[in-house]
């Protein structure tokens, strides 16, 4: 493989590794706090695709203002998720097993609305100039998305990591985090607090769903389903409930798929057994992930 062939199956893989990190960190914050998989995030993920394509196909000149009214309604989605489909099992302190049926049952729902409101017949995501250009970098030639992806990955982490250990609010997740019984009593509001969380997770979702479609335009009620179990998977790897573990475990997914595909084309159609490879890989060396640390779980 030539060099400017490797450097640009490099920037493939940080391009999909950065779309991976965007999706995980709504994952792992759901997890942090609640110490539930959230399997309707990938849900979350797919509406605000479809919210993207129906706002900037409105006026495609106002695309910024549009993608800002994509992660406030998707933010607002992922609150409203969690009054109906967790909070009133939250107070009633009902088992976890119930909250993950819960989250299931979401799931499914969202995609049965979807395909309701928005039929089953796939779209195709409105393509932006400004994103879809090509560029030139030395002898590599580059979609403006491959730069502009990671850039906005790490804008939006380094805030949320700003928010979750230099904020009120961060301080009031973390305490969350450790004891919700402790938390309580020390006059945390942890419904409002819990709320906040699952509306910046799918904000980032709606995030991370602008740039997916961008990079692949396709739109059903099903395209979050294998976005959402890699971004699963990523957070796993890094180490669930941990935003720096899920960052990093998608940017390692993301390198290792493109890189296998790029060295064994042959095996492309068979890329996605990567992830579940390596997902069982880290489950029995290394089940805590990457940086995670052991929780210990209450019974």
């Amino acid at each position: 493989m030539a060099w400017s062939d490797l450097l640009q199956q490099l920037c493939n893989g940080l391009l999909l590794g950065s779309l991976f990190a965007l999706v995980a960190v709504g994952y792992t914050m759901v997890y942090g706090i609640l110490r539930l998989i959230n399997f309707a995030h990938c849900d979350i993920f797919m509406m605000g695709m479809y919210f993207a394509f129906f706002f900037v196909a409105k006026d495609f000149r106002l695309w910024p203002l549009s993608f800002a009214a994509v992660i406030v309604a998707t933010a607002v989605l992922g609150m409203g998720l969690e009054k109906v489909a967790y909070s009133t099992l939250r107070r009633q302190n009902a088992p976890k097993i119930s909250m993950l049926i819960s989250a299931i049952g979401a799931s499914y729902f969202l995609e049965n609305l979807a395909t309701v409101i928005f039929t089953a017949k796939p779209k195709t995501f409105p393509q932006i100039p400004f994103f879809v250009d090509m560029m030139q970098i030395g002898s590599v030639r580059l979609q403006r998305l491959a730069v502009a992806v990671p850039v906005i990955t790490i804008i939006f982490v380094c805030i949320l990591l700003f928010l979750i250990n230099k904020t009120k609010s961060g301080m009031a997740m973390r305490a969350i985090s450790k004891d919700l019984d402790t938390a309580k009593l020390m006059g945390i509001n942890v419904n409002g607090t819990i709320s906040f969380t699952f509306a910046i997770g799918s904000a980032i979702a709606a995030v991370g769903a602008i740039l997916w479609g961008l990079k692949y335009p396709q739109i059903s009620p099903l395209v979050g389903v294998m976005p959402g179990l890699k971004c699963f998977i990523a957070a796993v790897i890094g180490g669930i409930g941990n935003v720096k573990g899920a960052v990093i475990g998608g940017l390692l997914l993301g390198f290792i798929e493109v890189m296998a595909v790029a060295f064994f084309p042959e095996i492309s159609a068979y890329k996605d057994i990567f992830s579940f490879v390596l997902l069982i890989g880290i489950l029995l060396f290394r089940p805590n992930g990457l940086i995670g640390e052991k929780i210990a779980e209450k019974v």
